[in-house]
């Protein structure tokens, strides 16, 4: 016979078992799944100093990024009048030169990747919803656009409008949109038929509001993936353009500039060639290392332990 014991003890767990537990909000789930990921963190550190250092630095340092120290001209790394990355061929602190082309570099990513991730998710969204010769017309604009070598056209767009720094983004945001616009329409083929989208178009839903209320927020997880994949693709386009000389005019800055300024001298003054292609790396791969880790978040395949 069961004891009195038993019985309460399994009476108490039948009635833990009936009270129902709160759901888990899958972001909080995501979230921590990230914080796990400690490459992905160590990452987002790092790239928050280098953003806040090439914001807030320019500011407390002694040296303007434009102004020549005729003294100085070529001047090592050295303690001397603070110039702690030595000076380019005309007495500029590279430091402050460094920080200001990573902030100019930095900028040109993310606003190039807000507008193309903006119009690759309206692009995209709404040729897989509506569908038909709708879907085909602007998808076969997508394939069109592929065909077109890109970077060519960046320079073309960049050599006819100017190298103003929105004319850059510009350029770049003209051709950076496509990726996600095919992203985003083979998400959307799979949501369109999902039961909320029926019972919103059964209500009499505009088609317009069910995209983008009802479908765009069910991609949130892809379109943030992506864009942490899209921003150093765009940085790299700006440094590419810059260092062929097409990007960012002095006296403004970038680190692809600053890079291909430094390769003209590395012989004799590495330091000016050590210093930006080293910023510009560790972006780069803090990006793809955030891209993984939130890959590995947002996968609806992952469980927490």
């Amino acid at each position: 016979m069961m004891t009195s014991t038993r019985r309460q003890a399994l009476a108490d767990q039948l009635e833990r078992a009936a009270v129902p537990t709160p759901g888990r909000s899958p972001w909080r789930d995501a979230r921590t799944r990230f914080m796990r990921n400690k490459a992905a963190v160590a990452s987002l550190a790092i790239l928050a100093f280098i953003a806040l250092a090439c914001i807030v630095g320019p500011f407390l340092l002694p040296h303007e990024f434009d102004s020549a120290d005729w003294d100085a001209m070529s001047l090592p790394p050295t303690w001397k009048n603070m110039h702690w990355w030595g000076t380019d061929e005309s007495g500029r602190d590279l430091l402050v030169r460094c920080l200001i082309g990573g902030r100019i570099s930095l900028m040109v990513g993310v606003l190039a990747t807000l507008a193309s991730v903006a119009l690759g998710i309206a692009w995209g969204a709404t040729a897989g919803f509506v569908g038909g010769k709708v879907d085909s017309f602007m998808m076969r604009i997508v394939d069109m656009m592929y065909a077109i070598p890109y970077l060519l056209i960046a320079i073309l767009l960049v050599t006819i409008l100017g190298r103003e720094f929105y004319l850059v983004v510009l350029a770049i945001t003209a051709f950076s949109w496509m990726d996600m616009a095919r992203v985003v329409r083979g998400q959307t083929l799979s949501l369109r038929n999902m039961e909320f989208v029926e019972a919103a178009r059964s209500i009499g839903v505009p088609t317009r509001r069910i995209i983008f209320a009802h479908i765009v927020p069910n991609l949130l997880g892809v379109v943030v993936i992506y864009t942490t994949v899209t921003v150093p693709g765009v940085i790299l386009t700006e440094s590419v353009l810059s260092f062929l000389g097409l990007g960012i005019q002095e006296p403004m800055t970038s680190w692809g500039v600053l890079i291909e300024d430094g390769t003209s001298v590395m012989e004799v003054a590495p330091w000016m060639l050590l210093f930006p292609a080293a910023m510009l790396s560790t972006a780069l791969y803090c990006f793809n290392f955030i891209g993984d880790g939130l890959r590995d978040a947002l996968d609806p395949k992952e469980r927490l332990a």
